[in-house]
């Protein structure tokens, strides 16, 4: 039991220096939302105002409030520095504010989780977790974001035989790739919640599975369902991927395969992000280049 909780210290807890995230800046971003979302729904310019209207709001208005003002306490108070620092969440943040609401999703469970939750008022965000115990640890703090425990199929030591395998079998290749029920494809995300497959996701942050020993899932079969997901996505709205720690060698493979350099519109710090069209509007190949 110490070795397991040692572990989700050590995977999820950073020390705070000069390239940890300011929490009172993650306050600031989040006292920001709080405000515009304010002044958006009243309508009027003054903040008092808007404040005092809230009490009139509907119910699902006032539980985003009170959602970010929860956040807002909770970062403010904290000691604990969240894995990405204040220039690579501004990346995501940038975009949020563009698409909100939206429906993001979010590989990865942590101390940053409330902050992406307030961050998409009126939205819907989920989070998958690999750790059941880790869920039942986050969620006892907040109950109120929407998470998944879920299994993956992949080994990291397995990375470079699940390339040799992505190439040979047809289910993988670009053409035909799909998720829900791909058992063929050992890259493909099988076994996760109906939501996950039957809502089409706006934005995709890749923060997770753990990837830093070779027994860990790594985040192979991740990035790989991202870019399915992002390809099948219906109408024409470019999806949004952010992909964190592409100082690994695996991430940046990984991504360079299948998120694509062509699509790559940002680098900050650790994090990518990429802006992936729906594959009609892209040229589709037959066999297994997603790039």
């Amino acid at each position: 039991m110490k070795r397991e909780r040692e572990d989700h210290v050590r995977d999820r807890q950073f020390p705070t220096d000069g390239r940890g995230l300011s929490l009172i800046a993650i306050a600031g971003l989040i006292a920001g939302v709080i405000l515009i979302s304010s002044l958006v729904k009243s309508g009027d310019n003054s903040l008092l105002c808007s404040i005092a209207k809230s009490r009139s709001q509907p119910i699902n208005g006032f539980s985003n409030m009170e959602t970010q003002l929860q956040a807002l306490v909770h970062y403010a108070t904290s000691k604990i520095t969240p894995q990405q620092n204040f220039g690579e969440i501004s990346v995501t943040y940038d975009v949020l504010k563009k698409r909100n609401p939206c429906n993001f999703l979010v590989f990865g469970l942590g101390y940053d989780s409330r902050m992406w939750e307030a961050l998409n008022p009126q939205g819907k965000t989920l989070f998958l977790e690999e750790d059941p115990k880790w869920v039942d640890i986050v969620l006892k703090g907040a109950p109120n974001l929407r998470a998944h425990a879920v299994k993956y199929r992949t080994q990291l030591k397995e990375a470079d035989a699940l390339l040799n395998h992505f190439r040979t079998e047809p289910s993988c290749f670009p053409s035909n790739a799909y998720l829900r029920g791909n058992d063929q494809c050992k890259l493909a995300l099988t076994g996760f919640p109906d939501e996950f497959y039957d809502t089409e996701w706006d934005l995709i942050m890749i923060d997770a599975p753990r990837g830093y020993f070779p027994e860990a899932p790594g985040r192979m079969a991740a990035i790989y369902s991202a870019a399915v997901m992002a390809r099948n996505r219906n109408g024409s709205s470019v999806t949004h991927v952010f992909l964190h720690d592409v100082d690994r060698k695996v991430e940046k493979v990984f991504a360079t395969r299948f998120l694509c350099k062509k699509y790559l519109v940002k680098s900050v710090g650790r994090l990518w992000h990429f802006e992936i069209p729906p594959a009609d509007q892209t040229t589709s190949h037959d066999g297994p280049r997603f790039c």
